[in-house]
């Protein structure tokens, strides 16, 4: 894959109470099975974290926000900034359950947009979605006046949004439980039996 591939470790994690990212499902945690879907199509994956020592089990390139405390599109900026790629897969280390072919074909519909934007049951998902790396002047502009909500950038760039009807030639099930976000103790509940059942059906 022509592309880069950036994790956001994520924040305080608050509404859980602890590390989301490093919370084990089926005996791995969260944000290796991020990865080891990434692995298979990404050989270049940058990790943006504040606390690189929690990470270096993972093995792979880290590196930290320059604008720290300022949220996803911080992180968003450090991964970008950072990649050697012009195009770049972004993904929040809370989906456990994150399609590699639906990376893919993301970094494949890119074109000459400057992103690409998936929108399920309305909502706009920017922390599964793919950027260009010129859009790094606007992310600082943005940085630098706090305007830190992603859908103020996304309204400054040109983005391809893509719907569940544009997703249909990816054939892929439960989209919903791909875009799926753990955030707090019942919702990793959940995924965990999710995971436990995907197991029993050996998916």
């Amino acid at each position: 894959m022509v592309a880069g591939a950036i994790i956001l470790s994520g924040g305080k994690s608050s509404r859980m109470g602890t590390n989301k990212a490093l919370l084990k499902i089926n005996e791995i945690t969260n944000i290796e099975r991020v990865k080891n879907q990434l692995m298979e199509s990404f050989q270049d994956i940058i990790l943006v974290t504040n606390e690189p020592n929690e990470y270096e089990f993972l093995n792979i390139r880290m590196t930290s926000d320059q604008y720290p405390g300022k949220g996803p599109l911080a992180g968003l900026h450090a991964g970008l900034v950072d990649s050697d790629h012009d195009v770049n897969l972004v993904v929040a280390c809370d989906m456990p359950f994150v399609s590699n072919e639906l990376a893919c074909y993301f970094v494949e519909a890119i074109g000459d947009y400057d992103a690409v934007i998936p929108i399920i049951n309305g909502k706009q998902h920017p922390l599964f979605s793919v950027f260009k790396k010129h859009v790094i002047d606007q992310i600082e502009d943005s940085l630098k006046s706090d305007r830190l909500r992603m859908k103020h950038l996304l309204e400054q760039i040109h983005v391809r949004f893509m719907t569940e009807k544009d997703l249909e030639k990816v054939r892929l099930e439960n989209l919903e439980r791909i875009f799926f976000n753990m955030n707090n103790p019942t919702e990793y509940e959940d995924a965990k039996k999710w995971a436990k059942e995907d197991n029993q059906k050996g998916v």
